[in-house]
């Protein structure tokens, strides 16, 4: 029989150290790798992408739905994402974590070789951060990305006559979310790990970037929701095609699971957050590059910062808000 894991108020932060560091990649561009007081990574371009996010037990994840590297791929895609958002190509991150005392030390493990398993393919390096203790898990997680000479892309850019694109899942995540909440999760195995341990299109960001994306943004709180920080951000709207025919694929995969459900699948596709794709605009004389497809159009700024089909969407598909509830 295994040992039982310790607990990390077993341990000296050394030790945790000590166990968290060999799950970690470190990355071609790092300079200086963790065990100084910082990091050093090369910025050839000199400009430094930089962003962060939090993930909080309870809030973000629950440890009886997703296992620690679940948990720990989450944190690290969520942020890689948003770098490849402004064409940017990941370099680095670091990682803050709290951790109630009583949190066995295999878990804290598994969210180090989570991390790694992300970032590894990507030559991500996990290059350093904090470690504390407190009442509830925290994982806070700075990512850093250089532009190689590029532009920045950003959600000011949107012209009428621009195609709207989309790189990656629509759908998926919140499909699983509403699959675990419902307690039937064996129903579609698929959908819920989109939701545990998303699979952004990363590389797709410079890819756009370099194909002449006019702006781009993270789609991580919903289709509907993001398009309106895209569209108001450039002063247009955007004019979303049928979601049964510009995003058929993901409505073909969502359909078992909406119906077992009683959902309506545009409740997932429209409303539905985390699985960080890429939504972007692009001349309309552009080639999209590998990874998106057309999802709609941008016209001139109307009353509704994003239709569907032309139309106002209904209320109440407005995707994920922290603060509206």
């Amino acid at each position: 029989m295994a040992a039982e894991s310790p607990r990390v108020r077993d341990l000296t932060e050394q030790d945790l150290l000590d166990r968290i560091f060999p799950h970690l990649p470190v990355g071609s561009r790092t300079l200086v790798p963790p065990g100084d007081d910082a990091a050093v990574v090369a910025a050839p371009d000199g400009r430094v992408v930089v962003t962060c996010d939090v993930l909080v037990e309870g809030v973000h994840f629950r440890r009886d739905w997703s296992t620690a590297a679940d948990v720990g791929r989450r944190a690290a895609m969520q942020n890689l994402a948003d770098v490849a958002a402004m064409g940017a190509r990941p370099t680095a991150l670091v990682v803050g974590l709290v951790v109630p005392g009583d949190t066995p030390a295999a878990w804290v493990e598994g969210l180090a070789a989570g991390l790694g398993d992300a970032c590894r393919p990507l030559d991500v390096g996990v290059v350093g951060g904090d470690l504390s203790s407190g009442p509830v898990l925290v994982v806070a997680v700075t990512a850093h990305g250089d532009l190689e000479g590029r532009t920045a892309v950003r959600r000011t850019g949107a012209r009428p006559g621009d195609v709207v694109a989309l790189a990656g899942r629509c759908g998926w995540s919140g499909a699983g979310w509403a699959l675990l909440a419902a307690g039937r999760p064996q129903l579609d195995a698929g959908l819920v790990a989109a939701y545990r341990s998303p699979e952004p299109l990363v590389e797709a960001g410079a890819l756009a970037a370099r194909g002449g994306a006019t702006a781009m943004l993270d789609v991580s709180d919903g289709l509907l929701r993001d398009g309106r920080r895209l569209a108001r951000a450039s002063g247009v709207t955007l004019d979303l095609g049928p979601p049964g025919t510009v995003l058929a694929d993901d409505v073909a995969r969502l359909r078992g699971a909406a119906d077992a459900l009683g959902v309506a699948v545009d409740d997932w596709l429209l409303a539905g957050g985390e699985d960080h794709g890429l939504l972007a605009t692009f001349p309309a004389d552009a080639t999209l590059p590998e990874g998106f497809r057309p999802v709609g159009v941008v016209r001139e700024r109307g009353g509704e910062p994003v239709l569907v089909d032309g139309r106002p969407p209904r209320a109440g598909s407005v995707g994920w808000d922290h603060f509206a509830d």
